[in-house]
């Protein structure tokens, strides 16, 4: 079985028609992961009404003193399990790790326990993996300490794939938010002004720029649960602020803020900082036209150009071994 698995890798046509295959299959999933966009919204603004019906519960639960009820979803009881016998929390716990959880969109006790689980299962299949290609299907002929360097780059590698993923999701996140975020203070504003509540107008731009960011309208949803239910009103622009990570954000939270404690009015600021944050936008629109020329130069070169000398000059050539 090894040995057909290594001929069969080493087979140029076999590896051919795999790439062609993967390619078909990549192309396929990106058209029609957008037919079931509809059904991921759902579920997303499900779990958000539900994380309002937790805290609703919880300050209730605080305020009338009573026994303290679990609020967050309980994670597999294999993941769960193996957390609890390691005892993850103790060795790999990382407050950083909920930090970027909760601005990746990963709410709860849950995730960080998965997170947890991974971060001890990941280096171990890599390492291993690594192992059975280097020692046991390829054969790599090479002195033993570049083979278990191999195995350690890939175990340290496995090690920091979790934490590369979340900050993968954390910059898909905040580029939506980032994008969304001027037209959400623009209806923000108009809401203010047309004499609403902070409340009322976060719930009714939650509902409006959904279609643009889901991510900002599920922000926006628990600021509203947060305002409603929080002791301190202030704690909730905090943690609007934490949970996104952007400065446009947290300047706005800063301005709710002053405008709570001192009554400062509010619609000024929120024109201005709306008029910013789209200036930002356009800025970094314009950053990456203008980046487009240089990035373009590599490709051309190498794809476009042969096809231009080909196309010009394979006539002449023809013509020229026609003669002789």
């Amino acid at each position: 079985m090894a040995d057909f698995l290594i001929t069969k890798l080493h087979d140029p046509h076999f590896m051919t028609m795999l790439l062609a295959a993967i390619a078909v299959s990549a192309t396929a999933y990106t058209l029609i992961m957008p037919l079931f966009a509809g059904e991921s919204l759902a579920k997303r603004m499900k779990a958000v009404a539900s994380e309002r019906e937790r805290i609703k519960q919880r300050e209730r639960e605080r305020l009338n003193k009573s026994e303290k009820v679990s609020l967050r979803q309980t994670p597999k009881q294999l993941v769960s399990k193996v957390v609890e016998d390691f005892n993850l929390g103790k060795w790999l716990a990382q407050e950083a790790a909920r930090e970027k959880l909760t601005m990746a969109g990963y709410r709860g006790q849950a995730p960080y326990i998965t997170f947890l689980f991974f971060r001890l299962v990941t280096p171990i299949v890599f390492f291993l993996a690594t192992v059975l290609y280097v020692f046991v299907i390829t054969h790599l002929e090479k002195p033993m300490t570049i083979k278990i360097g191999i195995c350690i780059g890939a175990a340290y590698f496995g090690l920091q794939a979790p934490m590369l993923f979340l900050k993968n999701a954390i910059s898909k996140r905040q580029l939506s938010i980032k994008r969304a975020f001027p037209d959400a203070l623009d209806l923000l504003l108009i809401c203010i002004e047309s004499g609403m509540s902070i409340e009322t107008a976060f719930r009714k731009v939650s509902t409006e720029i959904v279609t643009q960011s889901i991510a900002l309208s599920e922000e926006f949803t628990l600021t509203t649960a947060e305002l409603s239910y929080l002791q301190d009103r202030k704690v909730a622009y905090e943690n609007l602020a934490k949970r996104t990570g952007l400065e446009g954000v947290k300047s706005v939270c800063l301005a709710l803020q002053q405008s709570e404690r001192y009554g400062t009015p509010l619609g000024q600021s929120l024109r201005v900082m709306a008029q910013e944050n789209r200036d930002m936008r356009m800025n970094e629109a314009e950053k990456k036209a203008a980046a487009l020329p240089p990035k373009l130069t590599v490709p051309m070169i190498l794809f476009f150009l042969p096809c231009l000398f080909i196309v010009i000059l394979g006539p002449s050539y023809i013509k020229v071994t026609m003669l002789q």
